[in-house]
């Protein structure tokens, strides 16, 4: 059967690779949908994850049917649908330097266990919506790391599939209001239609005099100014104005989460933090979110696949990988088998 494969430096290719033996505690997973991720790109031009270098197979999102169950395995039945934690294979990272790649007709899962690296979900749960499970556990993770309490008020940076599944988290966690703020007004109506209470668009607006409007003020004898009144930042964009307009901006006692991935150092004003009292903290993967996610998506699938602009058929997965690459194409693609 053929994988999508990372083979040197900037170079993927379609690859051969033997269809996997079921062993007696293996399952054997058909993928039906898997989505294409950004640090797919990385490892591209990387030429691979260690020790897999020019060997890395690709696809760490996937949602699969279980096909085959080993002699000994209990839990599961063929015929499951399944939604995958890829860093609990135990031959390493599926499709981020283990053995195996989920961008390819099938995996096999050694030792499976139920809620280990597998979880069933309802049949009636499309496959590109289930294949969203592991980018919405990374933004559910983020959601987490910022610790809302209810009735907060909320802005996520950044409208692409994180800050999206983040508005969603937000959502479930109970903010009150929850505003969503970038550059392209595509992905802001997209941000509305999902459920945001409201949108900014940067390129555009004040932010600090829209979060006013919206979030009201937060007067402080420490902070100048009236800042606006929101609980709660998160950078799901990655540029170094988001980090250096919430130092500037931000209520005393104010929490910043970062949960994008910024390719420079960025520069803040340490001074002005410390009056704030800001909250700065980090997220990345999902420690315990992976199936945490799970049932909001199973019964909100219809609000979350709202999040994929593009479905590629499997035989043009390497046109998928460009254009998720390609700068403005595509918010996020998914790679649809048959």
């Amino acid at each position: 059967m053929k994988s999508v494969t990372v083979t040197g430096r900037d170079r993927v290719e379609w690859v051969e690779v033997p269809e996997p033996e079921v062993g007696p505690t293996d399952v054997l997973l058909k993928i039906k949908a898997c989505g294409i991720c950004g640090s797919d790109a990385m490892y591209a031009h990387a030429g691979g994850i260690p020790p897999h270098e020019g060997a890395t197979h690709l696809g760490h999102e996937p949602a699969a049917e279980i096909v085959q169950i080993g002699a000994e395995t209990t839990g599961f039945a063929v015929g499951d649908h399944v939604v995958v934690d890829t860093m609990r294979f135990t031959d390493g990272l599926l499709g981020s330097g283990g053995a195996q790649g989920a961008l390819t007709p099938f995996v096999v899962v050694h030792d499976a266990k139920p809620g280990v690296q597998l979880k069933a979900i309802p049949t009636d749960v499309p496959w590109d919506a289930a294949a969203l499970n592991e980018p919405m556990a990374v933004a559910f993770h983020a959601v987490n790391r910022t610790n809302p309490a209810p009735g907060a008020k909320v802005a996520v940076f950044g409208a692409g599939p994180i800050g999206l599944g983040a508005l969603l988290g937000y959502r479930r966690k109970g903010a009150s209001h929850i505003v969503v703020i970038d550059v392209v007004q595509s992905r802001l109506d997209k941000a509305l239609e999902i459920g945001a209470d409201a949108v900014i668009n940067s390129a555009s607006e004040d932010v600090a005099a829209r979060l006013v409007e919206l979030h009201g003020n937060a007067p402080s004898p420490i902070v100048p100014g009236d800042p606006p009144g929101t609980d709660v930042y998160l950078d799901a964009a990655g540029v170094p104005i988001v980090p250096q307009t919430v130092s500037r901006i931000a209520r005393q006692g104010a929490t910043l989460g970062i949960v994008a991935v910024h390719k420079k150092p960025v520069e803040l004003d340490f001074g002005s933090i410390l009056m704030t009292e800001l909250t700065i903290v980090w997220s990345m993967g999902y420690p315990t979110e992976i199936f945490e996610v799970t049932d909001d998506i199973v019964e909100h699938w219809d609000k979350y696949q709202k999040i994929i602009s593009h479905r590629v058929p499997f035989d043009d997965a390497l046109d998928a990988l460009a254009l998720a690459q390609t700068p403005g194409a595509a918010d996020k693609v998914t790679v649809v088998f048959d």
